[in-house]
């Protein structure tokens, strides 16, 4: 569960991380009183879940009430990587001497918390790491011991921050990473974390990621999320309790186990063509859960072929077979369905599918191959602008 800037940055400010003077506002006057509040000179910044936002014109400077009330004008009702900015966080404007990126994320590999920073703050980190990784600097954090003092002298000597900062990196270090702890969060960062002309650290920018498996505990967090920033197929994928990331391809996806699904991914693009989604039903789904998710897929009006990859251990095959059939008797669609069955019940699933007239393989290689074959059949050929 992503939180929005505004959300995660309160967070931040409860464990003392020092952020800008600021408001949320949901219409240009709210916003014309809050920066006159602030004094005038203020960023105007949508609230949406996605990366960019500065670049889609979703990030302004107003110099006073009246240019921020203009702005948000112009920023509200903006529609951002397909999500419409209904608020705008109105923060006082810092005059920026330096950019640091400062983070935390689970290390899986590691089984522990990593501790990041880099002098190239500002920018999408992901970038940094791929074309200079060199400027990132990373320390290993000892869930049982948590952070040390001296690990966060490490990472700001590896950024070469200067010794005047020194004491105040070591406590936005701290209370990042305590309050990534304290929340159960898969990431929290900082970018940036800037130096203000005054000598300052200030948290201009802030982001959290939740752990959806960790919310029972936080009753008050699961209450921030915020509806309106998921899709349709996303809202129907969490009230069903499935995993589902929506991708930008033609095959639809679904299987039972993480595992499987990176599987089936990657062999649908090895045969040439991309994942529309990556959804999985779990372990031990019953035929009304597998009908559920197959109606996910099939809303999505970009899939053009869809391949069930199911492996039975306490997912019955027989089930999965009952879920297909039914959810093809609630849907009229010509979409073409491939199925692999392998696995508990897998016979008397097959037999199930066989005489619903619905398309199987034997294997994961065959079944890759026949729906990427379906797909390109219904995909225009980029030649001639016709399918296929």
């Amino acid at each position: 569960m992503k939180l929005q800037e505004y959300q995660s940055k309160r967070i931040f400010a409860n464990y003392g991380i020092p952020i800008p003077a600021g408001d949320v506002a949901a219409t240009p006057e709210e916003v014309r009183r809050i920066a006159d509040r602030l004094g005038g000179r203020v960023v105007v910044k949508a609230q949406v879940l996605v990366g960019g936002r500065g670049k889609a014109g979703g990030i302004r400077l107003a110099a006073d009430e009246s240019q921020a009330e203009k702005v948000a004008a112009e920023i509200l009702g903006k529609d951002i990587k397909g999500l419409k900015v209904q608020k705008v966080l109105v923060d006082e404007a810092a005059d920026v001497a330096k950019e640091i990126y400062l983070g935390a994320v689970v290390d899986r590999g590691a089984q522990c918390v990593v501790m990041m920073a880099s002098a190239a703050g500002g920018v999408d980190i992901e970038e940094v790491a791929r074309e200079t990784p060199e400027k990132i600097v990373k320390i290993f954090v000892d869930p049982r011991m948590g952070l040390y003092t001296f690990q966060c002298r490490e990472l700001a000597a590896g950024i070469g921050l200067e010794s005047e900062f020194l004491n105040a990196f070591v406590a936005v270090c701290t209370g990042l990473y305590r309050a990534f702890m304290d929340n159960d969060a898969a990431l929290a960062e900082i970018n940036p974390l800037v130096i203000t002309a005054d000598n300052e650290l200030l948290a201009v920018d802030g982001k959290i990621v939740l752990d959806d498996n960790a919310l029972f505990r936080h009753r008050d967090l699961a209450e921030l999320r915020d509806p309106s920033e998921e899709t349709i197929h996303e809202s129907e994928a969490r009230r069903n309790g499935f995993s589902y990331v929506r991708l930008d391809g033609c095959v639809g996806c679904m299987v039972n186990g993480a595992g499987l699904a990176m599987e089936t991914m990657d062999i649908i693009k090895l045969h040439g063509a991309e994942p529309a989604n990556f959804l999985d039903i779990g372990g031990g789904a019953r035929a009304d859960r597998v009908a559920a998710a197959l109606r996910i897929i099939l809303s999505d009006v970009n899939v053009c072929a869809i391949l069930i990859n199911i492996f039975g251990g306490i997912t019955r095959g027989d089930e999965v077979a009952r879920g297909i059939v039914q959810s093809l008797h609630e849907i009229q669609t010509d979409v073409p369905i491939i199925v692999r069955l392998a696995g508990t019940n897998s016979e008397e699933g097959l037999e199930i599918l066989a005489g619903a007239n619905l398309l199987t393989a034997s294997s994961l290689v065959e079944a890759a191959r026949l729906a990427v074959k379906a797909a390109q059949s219904v995909l225009p050929d980029p030649q001639s602008g016709q399918a296929g």
